[in-house]
């Protein structure tokens, strides 16, 4: 049986292809459809199967289906919309799987490069950690990345979150 992966926030599906490559069944959600056509021309390219969902994220629902991995990468929103997403996200994770967040940390805006220039679409790990309800979190901190800038190069403040779903 192959391992399953939920991708939120998929845009052009990068990380969905990457592990559709490597044998995954992948369901990709975004709710740019443009992005997601761009996605489904790659896939065809590499002569890989993803399913492609175009749905805005604050009124998804997660389905009965449980996946292996689900995966959010850099998914900004007022958190009034975002607690409600990885709370659902969270209901999604399957019974020993996880759930992997990275996204820009509010601490970017004063100590790091990159991201988002509004304080109303940042988070740091504790806010994200505070909606995975029962899910056992292994990693959540802020983590540098070092980004490369016409000025030479630049960290960026990461949060890292990976949580996972007792069996």
């Amino acid at each position: 049986m192959r391992n399953s992966l939920l991708d939120l926030a998929a845009g052009e599906g990068r990380n969905a292809l990457w592990l559709a490559e490597r044998g995954w069944d992948v369901e990709a959600v975004d709710f740019a459809e443009r992005a997601l056509e761009r996605g489904r021309a790659l896939a065809a390219r590499r002569g890989v199967r993803v399913r492609w969902r175009n749905e805005d994220l604050t009124a998804w629902a997660s389905e009965a289906r449980a996946y292996d991995l689900v995966l959010i990468a850099y998914l900004h929103l007022p958190w009034d919309a975002m607690r409600p997403i990885l709370e659902r996200a969270a209901a999604a994770v399957a019974p020993g799987g996880t759930l992997l967040l990275v996204g820009h940390d509010r601490r970017n805006l004063t100590e790091g490069y990159g991201g988002p220039p509004s304080a109303a679409v940042l988070y740091g790990p504790d806010d994200v950690v505070s909606a995975l309800g029962d899910l056992r979190i292994e990693r959540a901190e802020t983590v540098e990345r070092e980004v490369a800038t016409g000025e030479g190069p630049r960290v960026a403040l990461d949060v890292l979150v990976r949580a996972r779903r007792e069996r």
